[in-house]
């Protein structure tokens, strides 16, 4: 990808493949930017990931702590309920979500992009898992020296899962980084597209520019990549560690 990314239009079918161009040309990422608004497609995809995940783990971080600490009727009938939402494939939702987001008048605006987004059935189990895993009598304590549940929640209990939290945030910003199905249905204007839907724009009836596509790709990638190598110590921990109890 990197290698066609930099390639000349006349070097990207040569059989067999030059995989260092000669020569490079770096022009390829600038072209990007003058055939689509890859800054506002930036721009858009840096908005929805970031208020998306920060959403999802408000929620997940709430619902995670009632079904693990909070005693309540129904409790265990209302998480395994949860968890068969997720033998539904996404697709089968699509149509219903669409018209509900179209009567709420929200089809090409950000609140279609985000909002549907910010609660997640695996990100609530996983997170559901580490809480069970903190030892009941660090709780005991927390209230013998009187904090109440939102105390023990934000002050006792989040610090004791990080790990979990970090995997939970580079799952979440990695899919939605990376969607493109669904906003590729609730938009419709170039304003309010994100990068890989933004990748359309190299595709034409005359056919693909291979050398272009690559490159928005690369941009696309890339920063994802390096996130990910940059944290996968805390993801695998943060995964491994789910099954300890419950």
């Amino acid at each position: 990808m990197i290698s066609t990314s930099l390639k000349a239009p006349q070097q990207v079918m040569l059989l067999p493949p030059r995989w260092i161009p000669s020569p490079v040309e770096w022009q390829n990422y600038v072209e990007i930017f003058r055939m689509a608004p890859f800054g506002r497609y930036f721009l858009n995809s840096v908005l929805v990931t970031t208020l998306s995940t920060l959403g999802e783990l408000l929620t997940t971080i709430l619902a995670a702590y009632a079904f693990s600490r909070l005693e309540f009727r129904g409790r265990d009938l209302l998480f395994a309920l949860l968890l068969g939402t997720m033998m539904v494939p996404g697709e089968v939702l699509l149509v219903p979500n669409y018209i509900t987001l179209a009567r709420l008048g929200w089809i090409d605006h950000y609140e279609a992009l985000i909002i549907p987004w910010t609660a997640s059935v695996f990100a609530i189990f996983l997170l559901r898992q580490h809480f069970l895993s903190v030892p009941k009598e660090v709780l005991y304590a927390a209230r013998v020296d009187g904090a109440g549940d939102f105390r023990i929640l934000w002050q006792v209990m989040v610090p004791m899962v990080k790990p979990a939290l970090v995997t939970i945030l580079i799952l979440k910003a990695i899919g939605s980084w990376n969607a493109f199905l669904w906003p590729l249905i609730v938009t419709n204007t170039r304003e309010m597209r994100t990068l890989p839907v933004g990748l359309t724009a190299f595709t034409t009836e005359a056919g693909t520019v291979y050398q272009l596509y690559m490159a928005a790709a690369a941009f696309i990638i890339v920063p994802m990549v390096i996130l990910f190598l940059l944290l996968q110590r805390q993801i695998v921990e943060g995964l491994s560690r789910a099954g300890i109890k419950g």
